[in-house]
């Protein structure tokens, strides 16, 4: 079954140009019934989760692919797996006028099981082949517009993946020559008896390696690639920003620290504080930037720069609330992130205006679409009975029970980064639905509310967002059952 969900979408893609569609309402009933066909597999594997590791590929030795679902790779493939078919139902109609879009759904419908395959790793190198490959399946989608904006915006993207991937092997590497297996073991693989020489040494590889996956989460100083991403169509920003290629650098980042290196090696140690001053320092910086942004998608990448780290620091506090913390925010920020995305591209969709001064208006215009907006903007700022405050409040207090001083510092831009996010987004509401008295309404008047393709996943998302903030428990519960039983 492993396979099987991983292969589907990829098989699905590869089909496309093959088969002779007589409209596209032929070709999205197609892609949508596979998706949705793969997500219920999905779904059905997590609740008859397989004991048994899957080897497709045996190179030599230790070294293979091999799948296989734990705790974490089924809370990953669970989210993937619930908001890829609302994501690729959104898409339809946004790529109604577009050119090229049967090549559109072929990487997008793609990178599904790409996903997939990094959350069902089994060992590291499966997951860094499949990491690499998402980046060659999303490239096309980043230069989708073949605009000289979105050629540059791909090269961007590409430079900096592949550095990132340069840096991630070294780390690879590393763990598989002094570790006792290649596979995830919860602890950490590092044979402490034959490392004590080098210890200084697997600390800065981890370093390295932190910043390799990272690139994928945008921290800084490799945050440049996700603003310039926005040039390409929305449903791509979404799933850059919010389910796909961020979500998966953080997911790895968790897995080579939790998993590989393991937490007792690195707690108390220089390369903990070096990696937690970095998560601290790009909190601040993104939404800073996010403040000073005019540009509505290229505002929310900002936001998601910040938003990404916030997940990072839960993972280098290095204790088991902050994995709850990383974790649940992983899943409750991809519902806030995608909810907001979203609704910037169907205002972009339906008016043609790209900057926050031109949403004057719009939300009595359109307003679900600007009430969803506003839904996730709000817990983005982490308003309580939304789900974004219970992220947060996970990791607050995962923070101060660890004790250490970057980790109040990291208290402190969490604060911080809340009155920003305040500012930055509820600006954007204020503008849509009271944009002053002089406003002439007569500007907007051509104005209407997107199709129900749009709109029911914007329903659905900010109905869960609000759901999970007010009924957090079992989404916890769950999240505290797949830590449990670290070494730290």
């Amino acid at each position: 079954m492993m396979l099987i969900v991983v292969i589907l979408p990829m098989f699905t893609a590869l089909l496309l140009p093959l088969l002779s569609f007589r409209s596209r309402k032929a070709m999205w009933i197609y892609l949508e019934t596979a998706v949705c066909a793969n997500s219920v597999l999905v779904w059905w594997m997590l609740f008859h989760a397989p004991d048994k590791t899957l080897t497709v590929f045996r190179f030599m030795h230790d070294l293979s692919i091999t799948l296989r679902l734990d705790g974490p790779g089924a809370v990953f493939a669970g989210l993937v797996a619930f908001l890829w078919p609302f994501a690729e139902l959104y898409s339809f109609e946004y790529m109604e006028r577009q050119e090229n879009a049967e090549s559109f759904f072929l990487f997008y419908t793609a990178t599904y099981g790409v996903t997939l395959g990094v959350a069902l790793s089994e060992n590291i190198l499966t997951m860094y082949f499949f990491f690499e490959m998402l980046s060659l399946v999303t490239l096309p989608l980043v230069m989708h517009t073949r605009t000289r904006e979105a050629t540059l915006a791909s090269r961007s993207y590409l430079y900096y993946m592949l550095g990132g991937a340069a840096f991630a092997f070294i780390g690879m590497i590393f763990v598989l020559v002094y570790g006792t297996t290649s596979s995830f073991v919860p602890g950490g693989v590092l044979d402490m008896a034959h490392i004590q020489e080098k210890k200084d040494t697997l600390l800065l590889v981890y370093v390295l390696c932190f910043g390799g996956f990272s690139v994928k989460t945008a921290m800084w100083p490799f945050s440049a690639w996700l603003p310039r991403a926005g040039v390409a169509p929305t449903p791509v920003t979404a799933l850059l920003h919010a389910v796909a290629v961020v979500n998966t650098g953080a997911f790895a980042v968790m897995r080579v620290t939790y998993y590989s290196f393991g937490t007792g090696m690195l707690r108390g140690t220089w390369a903990q504080d070096m990696v937690m001053g970095l998560v601290v320092f790009t909190i601040l910086y993104g939404c800073s930037r996010a403040l000073k942004e005019t540009h509505f998608k290229r505002r929310l990448a900002w936001s998601t720069v910040s938003n990404l780290s916030y997940i990072l620091f839960g993972v280098a506090l290095m204790t088991p609330m902050g994995m709850t913390g990383a974790l649940a925010h992983l899943v409750f920020h991809s519902f806030m992130k995608m909810c907001s995305f979203l609704c910037a591209g169907a205002v972009i969709h339906k008016t043609g205006r790209h900057f926050i001064y031109e949403l004057d208006g719009l939300g009595r215009k359109m307003p679900k679409v600007f009430g969803c907006f506003t839904v996730a903007a709000l817990a983005l700022m982490g308003v309580p009975g939304l789900c974004g405050f219970v992220s947060k409040w996970y990791l607050a207090r995962a923070a101060v029970e660890s004790g250490e001083p970057l980790a109040y510092a990291g208290v402190g831009a969490l604060l911080v980064s809340a009155l920003l996010t305040a500012i930055y987004m509820v600006g954007i509401v204020v503008r849509a639905f009271f944009p002053g008295r002089d406003f002439d309404y007569r500007t907007v008047e051509d104005v209407r509310e997107p199709g129900w393709k749009m709109l029911v996943p914007l329903a659905v998302l900010a109905a869960l967002t609000l759901c999970f903030g007010l009924h957090s428990g079992p989404v916890v519960r769950v999240l505290e059952e797949c830590v449990r039983g670290f070494r730290y």
